[in-house]
C-alpha cells in the first residue's frame, strides 16, 4: 500500500512538473465533481489541487470527507445544496440544521467561504422548483445570520448562460423575460447580502452546435481577428468574455451594475463521441491552458478590465460514472490515477486572446457567443442526486436568440 502511494505521488510529480508552471496559483478555481467509482481519496486530492496552484474549490454537495481532508490548507470552499433540497431547506429550522451540520461543523479549520443553493434552476422550467429558489437562499442566509456566520460565507446560486434573451452583441445582453421578475428578486438578495452572480459558460457547445461557423480559435482563445461590439466598440477575441460581457450588460439593465460575477463552471472535454466535435485533448489544452494564462493575468472582460473574473475550471477529474454523452465523463483535467489528461502546455510563451482586449478597431466581423448550458456534476459521496438539467436541456435555447445568432455567426465567412 505504501509503494502504491508513492508511485501515486511520484507520478503526480513528474507529470505536473513538466506540463504546469507556477503562474496558475493566486486566482484559479477547481469544480470537484464526484460521480465516479474510482477516484483517489480526498486525502490524496489535496496535494493534487495544491500542485495546480488552485486555491479555491467548488463541490456539489458538502462531503465531509473532503472538508476534513482540506482542513488547514488555507483552500477556499463553495458547498452546494442540490435542487432536491430546495423546498425542504426553505423550512428555517431544518436550514439552520444543514448549516450546522455542513457549514459550521467545519469551520473555522475549512475554509468555507460560500453556500450555493441549487444549480441552473430557472432554466428547468419547473415552477414548483423556481418558487422553492429564493425561499432556500433566504433560509440558509437566516441559518448563517443566526449562527455569527453570515460575515464570512455568503449565499448564492448557479446560473446556465441560457437565461438570457440576447447575448449578441454583448452590449445588447439582457435576460429572457419570462424570468425577469423571479431574477429582479434573486438579485435584490444577491446586492442585500453582498454574494456573487454565479454563471455556467461553456463555448464547446457553441462550437459543437455550428463547427463550420463559429471560429475555433475564437472559443479557444487562440490568436485571431476577433469581433467588435458595434455599440461600445470594444473589441472581442474570445467568446467566454463575449459572454461574460453579455451578463455584465443583462444586469446593468436592471439596475444591478455592480454586481460580481463569478464563472462557476467552465471547461472543455479531451474527449466525446463522433458528433461531438471538438471535443480532443489538443483542444481541451488549448482552451484550459490558455484560460488559466488568463487568469494568472489578473485582468477582466473588455467591458469590465479590472474586475476579477473568479473562474472555476470544469472539472479536476474524469468521472467515469456520469451519464449522457462521453463528453460528460473527460472534462477532467486529471485521470483518477492523479496523472494529466493532457499536457496544459502553460509554459509556453505563445500568443493568447484576451491578453489585450479593451478597445475596439475596424476590421472585427460580428461572432455571436451563443449562450450555451453547461455539463454540471454532483457528488454520488454522500448520496446527493443530480442538480444539473437531463442532458437534452443543455442545447436548448430560446429559438429566436439561437435563429438570431446563427445568422450573425455567418458574418465571418463575407
Amino acid at each position: 500500500m505504501e509503494f502504491h502511494r508513492f508511485l501515486f505521488y511520484a507520478s503526480i510529480i513528474l507529470s505536473i512538473s513538466v506540463y504546469l508552471f507556477p503562474i496558475m496559483a493566486n486566482s484559479m478555481g477547481i469544480n470537484y465533481g464526484q460521480i465516479a467509482d474510482n477516484l483517489p481519496s480526498p486525502e490524496d486530492v489535496v496535494p493534487i489541487v495544491k500542485s495546480i496552484g488552485a486555491t479555491k474549490v467548488k463541490l456539489y454537495d458538502a462531503d465531509p470527507k473532503v472538508l476534513k481532508a482540506f482542513a488547514n490548507t488555507g483552500v477556499e470552499f463553495i458547498v452546494g445544496l442540490g435542487n432536491e433540497y430546495l423546498d425542504k431547506i426553505r423550512d428555517p429550522a431544518k436550514a439552520q440544521a444543514w448549516v450546522k451540520q455542513n457549514v459550521q461543523s467545519h469551520l473555522p479549520a475549512t475554509k468555507i467561504t460560500c453556500i450555493f443553493v441549487g444549480n441552473e434552476v430557472l432554466t428547468f422550467n419547473d415552477t414548483s422548483l423556481s418558487n422553492s429558489l429564493l425561499p432556500a437562499m433566504q433560509s440558509v442566509h437566516t441559518a448563517l445570520v443566526n449562527l455569527g456566520l453570515d460575515k464570512q460565507v455568503t449565499v448564492t446560486t448557479a446560473h446556465s448562460l441560457s437565461i438570457l434573451e440576447t447575448s449578441y452583441p454583448p452590449s445588447s445582453g439582457a435576460f429572457r423575460e419570462d424570468l425577469v421578475d423571479c431574477l429582479s428578486e434573486t438579485l435584490s438578495f444577491h446586492q442585500k447580502t453582498g454574494s456573487p452572480f454565479l454563471i455556467n459558460a461553456y463555448p464547446f457547445f457553441a462550437y459543437k452546435g455550428n463547427p463550420k461557423q463559429v471560429q475555433l480559435d475564437f472559443v479557444l482563445f487562440q490568436p485571431n481577428q476577433g469581433v467588435i461590439d458595434p455599440a461600445t466598440n470594444l473589441h472581442y477575441d474570445n467568446m467566454l468574455y463575449a459572454q461574460i460581457d453579455a451578463v455584465y450588460n443583462a444586469l446593468a439593465s436592471l439596475g444591478y451594475k455592480k454586481l460580481p460575477v463569478h464563472i462557476s463552471e467552465t471547461g472543455w472535454p479531451s474527449k466525446g463521441d463522433e458528433d461531438e466535435v471538438g471535443a480532443t485533448p489538443d483542444n481541451a489544452k488549448k482552451y484550459n491552458g490558455n484560460l488559466i494564462k488568463l487568469m494568472s493575468k489578473k485582468t477582466g472582460t473588455p467591458m469590465r478590465p479590472n474586475s476579477d473574473l473568479n473562474i472555476y475550471v470544469f472539472a479536476l477529474f474524469n468521472e467515469n460514472m456520469k451519464p449522457g454523452p462521453t463528453s460528460e465523463r473527460n472534462y477532467g483535467l486529471f485521470k483518477p490515477d492523479g496523472t494529466p489528461a493532457y499536457s496544459l502546455g502553460i509554459s509556453s510563451t505563445s500568443n493568447v486572446a484576451g491578453s489585450n482586449t479593451t478597445t475596439g478597431g475596424t476590421n472585427g466581423k460580428p461572432l455571436s457567443p451563443i449562450p450555451t448550458p453547461p455539463s454540471t456534476p454532483t457528488s454520488s459521496s454522500t448520496g446527493y442526486l443530480s442538480i444539473s438539467p437531463a442532458t437534452q436541456e443543455r442545447y436548448e435555447f430560446v429559438g429566436t436568440v439561437l435563429l438570431a445568432s446563427l445568422i450573425l455567426t455567418k458574418m465571418l465567412l463575407w
